[in-house]
C-alpha cells in the first residue's frame, strides 16, 4: 500500500537524502551549479532552532548533524569558524546534488509501507523496464528505448482517435476535439484543412517541448 505524505520530510533527510543517493550509486555527487536555490522545503530558521545548541545564532561544525560535518568548508564561505543562516541557506545549494528523473524509484521505493502490497508499484517499475530490454543483456540502449517510445506514442495516438473521432471518419474535425487536442488544433492541422489527420496527431504528439532557456543564453533568432 502506497502511503501518501501529508506531512513534512524531516529536515535531515532533505540535507543528506541527495548525497546519501549519490553515494549509493556510487556516483560522485554534481559540481553545485552557480546560483542554484537551496533544496524546496529547507527551512533555515527551523534547522536553527533544532541544531544551533548554545543558541548564538551560528552554527560550528561540532553542532552540524554528522552528515553535513564534512562540508562544513563549503558552508562556512567566509571562513570565521561557523555558518551563518545566510551561508547555511545558500551553501545548501552546493552540497545537494543535481536530482535526476530517475530518482523517483527510490522516493517510490520509500513511501512504501512495507505491508504486503507494497512491492506491487516498485514491481511495475521493473518489469516496464525489464520489457525494454529487448535482447536481454541487462541493458536498455537508444534503440529500445526509441522503440518503447514510438509504441507508447502510437497507442496515445490511437486512444484520442477512438475518442474523438465520433463519427469514424479517420479525422478529428474542429467539433469532436476535445481539451489539449482542441487548444492546440490550429497547431497540429498542419495542412489546415479543418481537420486532424492521424498523421498531423502523430507527428504533433512526437515533438519534443521546448526547452526553457539557459541562464545567460542569447535569445533565439525572431522570425520574419
Amino acid at each position: 500500500m502506497m502511503r501518501l505524505f501529508c506531512y513534512s520530510v524531516p529536515v535531515l533527510a532533505l540535507l543528506v537524502g541527495g548525497p546519501v543517493l549519490a553515494q549509493d550509486r556510487g556516483e560522485q555527487a554534481p559540481a553545485p551549479r552557480p546560483g542554484a536555490a537551496p533544496p524546496g522545503g529547507f527551512n533555515v530558521d527551523r534547522f536553527f532552532q533544532q541544531y544551533d545548541r548554545n543558541r548564538d545564532g551560528y552554527l560550528e561544525r561540532n553542532e552540524l548533524p554528522e552528515p553535513l560535518r564534512e562540508h562544513f568548508g563549503q558552508l562556512d564561505a567566509n571562513r570565521d569558524g561557523r555558518v551563518s543562516r545566510e551561508e547555511m541557506q545558500r551553501g545548501m545549494a552546493s552540497i545537494m546534488p543535481r536530482r535526476r528523473p530517475s530518482d523517483m524509484v527510490y522516493v517510490l521505493i520509500e513511501m512504501s509501507d512495507c505491508e504486503d502490497g507494497c512491492t506491487e508499484e516498485v514491481q511495475r517499475a521493473y518489469d516496464i523496464l525489464r520489457r525494454l530490454d529487448k535482447n536481454k543483456n541487462g541493458k536498455i540502449d537508444s534503440d529500445e528505448l526509441k522503440a518503447e517510445r514510438e509504441r507508447l506514442i502510437e497507442a496515445r495516438v490511437k486512444a484520442l482517435f477512438k475518442e474523438m473521432d465520433t463519427n469514424q471518419d479517420g479525422k478529428i474535425s474542429r467539433e469532436e476535439a476535445r481539451g489539449q487536442v482542441r487548444a492546440d488544433f490550429d497547431r497540429i492541422d498542419t495542412n489546415r484543412d479543418g481537420f486532424i489527420e492521424r498523421k498531423e496527431l502523430l507527428h504533433a504528439a512526437e515533438q519534443r517541448p521546448p526547452q526553457p532557456p539557459r541562464a545567460g543564453a542569447a535569445p533565439p533568432p525572431e522570425r520574419r
